[in-house]
């Protein structure tokens, strides 16, 4: 009994078990290796984002002497380069092997974060857009969709903790070195962003594995190699294939890139409320706030963003069913809207409705693993898929806040919160879209394949 008590609560927290010693063992050390690279990455990616948004109410405003909208020009400017670059660093990762194109685009951007904000916030976003979507095609090249769930959910929270220990990191280097060699506190702060990259970017080239097909790494055994390859074959496409025009026939020619373009370009939205920094924006507008204060409180977005993340992906994996997780993510948001539409209401209760707002992150985790899942069976498929996905999302990212959430709505953001209620709307639709559509696809290939083993 015991036991057995033992045995679901370790399949609830790590997801599928391994059915030997040896998978034990191979489990054990691609997740370190793999996991704590692309963690790092991703912390010192998401750092770098934030970074933008606490420098901009920590300082930067006021010496760059910006106005009106520029903030929001900022990061239409990061993301038009980060859109650009999608696509082309996933299908990268199908020439080059990540263990060396990941570190050499963070080399890339940790130069380019000592550089002039407007210019080269375009090419950093280049580098920058290789790193999630890279990840998540990396994690679905190692991992079974059992497995799968935690480790998205892993690799989304190190992001969200960039963006907490910014907030924090700011406060500090605002207090403590705001002045120093002449330079005022937000620049110190990416100049320790730089300098944190470095060492990363050579730890990632030395000990990251590659893919299941290709693995060199010194740290597994030929056995391990091979059970890597072997244990995903029955549902997976693990081999490596070039590059063809073929392939944008095959991608097209099905509903995956299309539905799941579709789910996270509309679902990606609810993140609004921290993707712009709303809580800071709200803080600094109405007064009575310290800089710290204000570079402090919205890091409470981000920690209930984590908890939310590590939760619902650990429930996914134990479930194996990742769909409702969209839609608790979308009742938080549409919560936090409407407190935050009801202006007269509490100051505590706009600070509740801001850090509820965070649960829109544990979308990112699910909807990246529920993709792998349905792209399982074909290899470049999955990769452009993914890619397409965050890449559509930031194409309404490019417009959205400009339309919707300008700074000079802030505080009150009225057209925002009524766009985010019909934005938690659209995503129920369209996760339930999703949901049909892979049934009806996994409904298909059990006709097909009854047939054929009725021929045989």
């Amino acid at each position: 009994m015991i036991l057995s008590m033992r045995t679901k609560a370790r399949q609830f927290v790590w997801g599928e078990l391994p059915s030997s010693d040896i998978e034990r063992r191979l489990l054990l050390k691609i997740d370190w290796f793999i996991l704590s690279y692309c963690c790092l990455m991703y912390f010192t990616n998401y750092l770098d984002r934030s970074n933008v948004n606490n420098a901009y109410v920590s300082g930067m405003k006021q010496d760059l002497n910006m106005q009106g909208n520029d903030f929001n020009v900022i990061n239409t400017i990061f993301t038009c380069g980060y859109i650009l670059g999608m696509i082309p660093n996933n299908l990268m990762l199908q020439v080059i092997t990540p263990r060396i194109w990941f570190p050499l685009v963070q080399l890339v951007w940790a130069t380019l974060t000592f550089g002039a904000l407007y210019v080269l916030r375009f090419f950093l976003g280049m580098a920058e857009a290789s790193t999630f979507v890279g990840t998540h095609y990396v994690l679905g090249s190692w991992y079974k969709s059992g497995e799968l769930g935690k480790r998205s959910g892993l690799f989304t929270a190190s992001g969200l903790v960039g963006t907490l220990f910014s907030g924090v990191l700011q406060g500090a280097v605002y207090k403590n070195l705001g002045g120093v060699a002449g330079r005022s506190g937000w620049r110190w702060l990416f100049i320790i962003d730089g300098i944190i990259t470095l060492p990363i970017a050579l730890y990632g080239l030395l000990v990251f594995p590659d893919v299941p097909a290709t693995t060199k790494a010194f740290y597994l055994t030929e056995e391990e190699r091979l059970l890597s390859y072997e244990r995903l074959k029955c549902d997976h496409d693990v081999d490596r294939r070039p590059l063809s025009w073929g392939l944008v026939k095959q991608v097209l020619g099905r509903w995956r890139w299309y539905g799941c373009s579709l789910l996270f370009a509309v679902s990606g939205e609810t993140e609004s409320f921290s993707s712009n920094n709303l809580m800071g924006q709200w803080l600094s507008s109405i007064g009575g706030y310290s800089v710290e204060q204000v570079d402090y409180y919205p890091s409470g977005v981000t920690a209930f963003g984590i908890a939310s993340t590590l939760i619902c992906a650990t429930w996914t994996d134990y479930t194996g069913v990742r769909w409702p997780v969209l839609l608790y993510m979308s009742f938080c948001c549409a919560v936090a809207a409407i407190c935050i539409l009801i202006w007269d209401s509490p100051t505590a209760v706009k600070f509740f409705a801001y850090y509820l707002a965070g649960a829109s992150y544990s979308g990112q985790a699910t909807t990246f693993a529920w993709a792998n899942q349905i792209c399982a069976d074909d290899n470049q498929e999955r990769a452009v898929v993914l890619a397409s996905m965050n890449m559509w999302n930031n194409v309404v990212n490019a417009w959205w806040p400009l339309v919707f959430y300008p700074a000079t709505d802030a505080p009150r953001f009225k057209t925002g919160m009524i766009t985010m209620l019909c934005t938690c709307i659209a995503t129920v639709a369209t996760t339930f879209l999703v949901r049909y559509l892979e049934r009806r696809e996994q409904r298909s290939t059990h006709v097909l394949v009854n047939k054929l083993e009725a021929t045989t």
